[in-house]
């Protein structure tokens, strides 16, 4: 079965007349939309219908736009060497720079409509809109001036933006040289990070050890993308006059700090439980000081639980189907139509992620398989994404961007159900892996994401004053795994250069993408609680709550399924279920 996605469903390539013509016609509407702005969002007689003809231009061209990044920036996921793809990325981001003065002049203009809801109100497109619309009004208050926003838009794309691009293509490229059966190799960083999950305990310690040497080939010049990166972050976010990096976060992901609190505080007070798993764990791999960083994701017990990629599918497949038609389809879909670039290999990215293609009603699927369980629940988390998008495409563009928080909700419900569905038929050998494996995973959402969370933090309060240097990252890598991993790991044993390999850190409009992980996890944990006590009404339920997740706040969509997300006591409702599994696995450990 094909391991590579199919981009032709965007663009044959970037020399079709197809592509071409789109690009022209993104570069027209830009045009008019300059034109129009100049001489229409200073005229308050007719609010209504000049809402509706910014918002029709402005879906006209994300839709148009949003193929032509897709196409482009895909490209370049899986072949960081690609100068067309690379330089058309460029293109693309200056490009959506000309659109700065009339995005602020449109903001401007809602901020300053006195009886916007009324106008709202009077018009069926503008009742549809009716949140976005309300929330670019509110958002108009950190504006800056029309020509600041123009200055600043042009030069992220020299800024942040290369920054992020140079930093990608450091670790796609980032061969690491090790020893293996008896052989020297260079190996792509994501073919030596899967080894993490080798059965082999040498192989797990020699590829750790290769990692961390390689990371010295580029570490100077990582640690220079995230002093930049963050630099800008800092001073753009004092310069709106927001409280700081993190408020500026919640602010654009619908989140108030007392729901951020509540969780945090939960998941802190939960942090002892989870060092007793990784205790217990480095126990049986015979680790005498908690488990040392190379064996987190060490396999254990007798039953070696492999996939092929076809049985993977099935598996998906099968049990996605055991909530629903419409998502199991959606899957099988996926494989069918060649949706998912499953295959490790050199120039390609690492790790994993789902980029929704609204404008053309699909998903694609990045992912590196290599034939574990692990990676079979990665690509059902990764196929939650895309069935989050599926549920989202017959809103309109601008009701179809939901926040960060929410982003992983429907990822971790379908790891859920596979991960359920494999423990209803495994013997006690086989659930001890896959409850070890399940338990694995919430601890890397759980305490790693805690640590990510500590480690940002540290580096913005740092960074107001200096530029760091990398002893400094990975000193506070450092402090932060053992503030939040505790006695658990091994503190001589860490992994300082984490901050290297998780692309999220060199997100400058994404800053904190650690929490919502947390959030996510925690939150599809609560849902799958209410679908176990519902049953199959609940479903429906579920689909309009995904449908709804672009346009509304977070409490807002959670209120629909009655869910307190200010209340500590959901958050520990959520860690309790993680903890019965942690119970159960250090129950099996001593049984058999």
């Amino acid at each position: 079965m094909e391991m590579r996605w199919s981009l032709n469903e965007l663009y044959s390539s970037f020399e079709c007349d197809e592509f071409k013509n789109d690009l022209a016609k993104c570069n027209d509407i830009i045009d008019t939309m300059i034109k129009w702005s100049n001489e229409n969002l200073q005229n308050i007689q007719n609010p209504a219908k000049t809402i509706k003809d910014y918002m029709n231009l402005d879906m006209e061209f994300s839709t148009i736009f949003e193929r032509l990044f897709n196409f482009a920036n895909l490209t370049t996921s899986v072949d960081a060497k690609n100068q067309t793809a690379l330089n058309y990325c460029d293109k693309l981001d200056i490009m959506l720079t000309k659109l700065t003065k009339p995005n602020v002049l449109f903001e401007k203009y809602l901020g300053n409509v006195k009886n916007l809801d009324e106008i709202i109100a009077s018009d069926d497109l503008l009742k549809e809109h009716s949140f976005y619309l309300k929330e670019l009004a509110n958002k108009s208050k950190y504006l800056l001036s029309e020509e600041e926003e123009i200055a600043i838009s042009k030069m992220k794309t020299t800024g942040s933006t290369s920054w992020s691009k140079l930093q990608d293509i450091l670790t796609s490229n980032l061969l690491v040289d090790i020893e293996l059966d008896g052989e020297q190799k260079h190996l792509p960083l994501p073919v030596i990070r899967n080894l993490a999950y080798d059965k082999d305990p040498i192989i797990r310690q020699k590829a750790y050890s290769a990692e961390l040497k390689a990371y010295k080939k580029i570490d100077e010049s990582s640690a220079a993308c995230l002093n930049g990166i963050k630099g800008e972050v800092l001073t753009l976010s004092e310069m709106r006059g927001y409280e700081s990096p993190l408020a500026q976060t919640l602010f654009n992901s619908r989140m108030d700090k007392e729901t951020l609190d509540a969780m945090l505080s939960a998941m802190k007070e939960k942090l002892p439980v989870f060092h007793k798993y990784l205790k217990a764990k480095g126990e049986i791999l015979g680790h005498k000081n908690g488990l040392p960083f190379y064996d987190i994701f060490a396999p254990i017990g007798d039953v070696d639980i492999k996939y092929t990629y076809e049985e993977a599918r099935k598996y998906i497949v099968d049990n996605f189907k055991t909530f629903s038609d419409k998502l199991a389809n959606f899957a099988d879909n996926a494989f069918e139509k060649n949706w998912i670039d499953a295959e490790p290999r050199e120039g390609k990215r690492g790790g994993a992620f789902c980029a929704g293609l609204h404008s053309i009603g699909e998903s694609r699927i990045l992912a590196n398989f290599n034939n574990t369980y692990n990676n079979m629940t990665t690509l059902a988390h990764e196929l939650g994404h895309g069935y989050h998008g599926s549920c989202l495409k017959n809103e309109s563009i601008l009701n179809s961007d939901y926040p960060m928080p929410i982003a992983e909700t429907a990822s971790i419900f379908c790891e859920t159900i596979v991960g359920k569905a494999a423990l209803k038929s495994a013997t006690d050998e086989e659930a001890f892996c896959i409850l070890e494996q399940s338990v694995s995973s919430a601890t890397q959402v759980i305490v790693d994401i805690y640590s990510r969370y500590l480690f940002e933090s540290k580096v913005f309060e740092v960074r107001k004053d200096h530029a760091l240097s990398v002893e400094e990252f990975n000193e506070i890598m450092l402090n932060a795994q053992k503030e939040a991993y505790g006695d658990g790991l091994d503190h001589s044993v860490l992994h300082p250069y984490m901050w290297v390999c998780k692309p999220h850190y060199y997100y400058a409009d994404a800053n904190f993408y650690n929490f919502p992980y947390a959030f996510g996890d925690l939150f599809a944990k609560g849902l799958y609680a209410e679908y176990v006590k519902k049953g199959d009404s609940f479903i429906d339920e579920y689909d309009k709550l995904l449908a709804a997740t672009g346009k509304n706040d977070i409490p807002t969509i959670t209120s629909m399924v009655n869910i307190d997300i200010r209340s500590k006591e959901f958050w520990k409702s959520s860690l309790d279920v993680i903890e019965e599994d942690i119970n159960k696995f250090i129950e099996l450990s001593k049984k058999l």
